[in-house]
């Protein structure tokens, strides 16, 4: 039910700065010309209210000051709404990247879309439901006079009633920054050009019946929403969307990351229904690089970038062949990433979202009663050449305690230690040295290829490094130590989840680690191969992580990165106030702190895993507390 009586009605020009609601509709009814100009600054006051999805609602030249009865009606796309749509995710991205935003088109329809629509100019004959409920409606409609706020934000609660099903009691708040403060980046355009680009005729957007873009898709961000919402406006029936799986992620960064094929499809159609819900969607897997594209005869065009421009010609070329006719290639421009860092991409993509993912929490950790809290553990796990130990030894820099299994292992082999006399009954006096102790070369010949006689050796050893491990931590809370890191490559596979609070997982690509182990360990290419197909894969190590980390980035990248992304993605407490450790200044007093300088992360001979952004909670309140933050408290 919706309910469009009047509410308190909260005219805002300067919200605050709390948000209020979780999801919004924004109504932009200035004209066209202008709301390039307006677009920033109203979302950065939008994205004081609103803290999750905001849907944005275009009705250029809409008036919301009359007593009259504003309702929606079909707006025929022109390029500048093409422009406008670009525009628009392209500032969201730098003004408030933390919000779901979502452009709606359900009311832009050419005259060729219109057929059927049996000559209704209403695009909402009832109203739309949306993936989220709109609890709070927004608009950059300008107040002529104060005194019209309850009249406009009434008209603007019944007309974004009459186009979706919003909450009940939904509320509004209308914003309307000064033109005078619009030009944030140094944009000043001349009085005359306003008027000039105001008096120009739109030019018409060519739209067409059917439309294929294709992509990977993940994690759904601003550029691939500019890619969808300018096909959304550009078809008339259908939109195809050649989803890229199996074969076509091998090579893609971080692919480990990438969201499963199921989901990125979920939240493909979730958006597409919010955006044009008229339209016949068909998301189809692709395992090669064309997909339907070159086959099906009713597609008329295909969107594309400057970057991937040559990807459709290629299409065409391939249609060519098949007897079909060329599509229409219809091109967008890229978005730049105002925030990516030197080794990102200058444009926004997935792969930067990835490697943003690297040391942040991905999944919280599960509680264990069992799990004493003091000292906090880490499960740090990861493929052979992955870099694991190198981290691991960082942390142990900045006070972790760290617990090698690997020595564990070595120590159960030891004549006299319980697992000896099983394994030598198990395999024979042949594996023995002269001296009696353990030749584990001999050992490795007897298990290697042989599941079952691997298994034989596991279930005597890996128990008793398990003892070795929690008579570590045991030791290391005897000393009153907070933090320890157990460096265990089989942490998973041998279910030792049980012993740590959090599973942090180190990857590298397969032929990066095989370039590691030959140069480190000299053995063949083919052996090395052989050893990382007998451990867990990348993926399956990374399900069951809380926290991925990846050593693949240039180590003097590391360096300069150092405590930035070390300590990037929370806060420590300094006494009871609240310290941001990017700016490295107490919140209250302002007294810089120095964090722990460049010698304590080098380390003689070693290789710098570079990614360390995200190093999580416990080791920010204990390790880098007690490290530097002693030092800066305030009375």
């Amino acid at each position: 039910m919706i309910n469009c009586s009047p509410t308190p009605v909260r005219v805002c020009h300067r919200p605050t700065s709390m948000s209020m609601f979780s999801t919004g509709i924004l109504v932009l009814t200035s004209p066209l010309h202008t709301l390039p100009l307006r677009i920033a600054p109203v979302l950065s006051s939008a994205a004081q209210v609103v803290e999750r999805t905001l849907y944005v609602h275009l009705h250029p030249g809409l008036n919301l000051g009359s007593a009259g009865q504003a309702g929606p009606v079909y707006i025929p796309p022109v390029a500048d709404i093409s422009s406008l749509i670009s525009r628009l995710y392209s500032n969201a991205a730098d003004v408030c990247g933390h919000l779901d935003v979502r452009v709606l088109l359900t009311n832009f329809r050419s005259q060729q879309g219109l057929v059927g629509t049996r000559g209704t100019n209403n695009p909402f004959p009832s109203p739309q439901t949306l993936s989220h409920s709109p609890e709070v409606v927004l608009t950059d409609f300008p107040l002529q006079d104060p005194g019209q706020s309850s009249l406009v934000a009434q008209c603007l609660q019944r007309y974004a009633g009459r186009c979706y099903a919003c909450t009940p009691g939904l509320s509004s708040v209308l914003l309307h920054p000064q033109l005078s403060s619009l030009q944030e980046n140094g944009e000043q355009p001349e009085e005359e050009e306003l008027k000039r680009d105001g008096a120009a005729e739109p030019e018409p957007l060519q739209t067409y019946g059917d439309v294929v873009v294709g992509g990977t898709f993940d994690r759904l961000h601003g550029a691939h929403k500019t890619l969808l919402n300018i096909s959304c406006l550009l078809a008339n029936r259908r939109f195809v969307i050649g989803l890229c799986d199996t074969e076509l992620l091998k090579n893609k960064v971080l692919k480990e990351l990438i969201e499963p094929y199921v989901l990125r499809v979920e939240r493909l159609q979730e958006f597409l229904r919010d955006v044009k819900p008229s339209l016949q969607y068909e998301i189809v897997p692709l395992s090669e690089p064309f997909g339907p594209s070159i086959t099906d005869s009713e597609l008329q065009c295909i969107v594309v970038s400057e970057e991937t421009k040559k990807g459709g010609e290629a299409v065409n070329k391939k249609r060519l062949e098949n007897g079909l006719s060329e599509l229409v290639l219809h091109e967008i421009q890229v978005i730049k990433d105002a925030h990516h860092s030197e080794i990102e991409e200058e444009k926004i993509s997935s792969s930067s979202l990835r490697f943003r993912l690297l040391g942040t929490l991905l999944t919280p950790p599960q509680d264990n009663p069992l799990l004493p809290p003091v000292p906090y553990v880490i499960g740090l796990s990861g493929g052979s050449g992955s870099g694991k130990t190198s981290i691991a030894r960082r942390l142990e820099a900045l006070g972790a305690v760290r617990i090698d299994s690997d020595q564990m292992g070595h120590e159960t082999y030891r004549p006299g230690a319980a697992a000896y006399r099983r394994v030598v009954e198990e395999f024979g006096e042949d594996i023995l040295h002269e001296d009696k102790a353990i030749n584990r070369r001999a050992l490795g010949k007897k298990v290697f290829g042989n599941k079952e006689r691997l298994k034989s050796l596991t279930d005597i050893v890996w128990p008793e490094i398990a003892l070795l491990v929690k008579h570590k931590i045991q030791q290391a809370r005897e000393e009153g130590k907070e933090v320890c890191v157990v460096d265990a490559a089989v942490l998973l596979e041998a279910g030792w989840t049980d012993m740590v609070h959090e599973v942090w997982v180190t990857i590298i690509p397969e032929d990066e680690a095989v370039l590691r182990i030959t140069a480190r360990d000299r053995v063949s290419e083919e052996d090395a191969r052989r050893r990382l197909l007998s451990q867990w894969s990348n993926a399956r190590q990374v399900e069951r992580a809380n926290v991925v980390l990846c050593t693949l980035w240039d180590p003097d990248v590391t360096q300069r990165q150092k405590m930035r992304h070390l300590l990037r993605p929370t806060s420590v407490s300094c006494s009871s106030l609240s310290l941001d450790p990017m700016l490295r200044k107490c919140g209250k007093c302002s007294k810089g702190l120095e964090p722990p300088t460049g010698e304590d992360w080098q380390e003689s001979g070693e290789e710098q895993p570079s990614v360390m952004n995200g190093v999580t909670r416990s080791i920010l309140k204990e390790i880098a507390a007690r490290a530097w933050l002693d030092e800066a408290r305030c009375v």
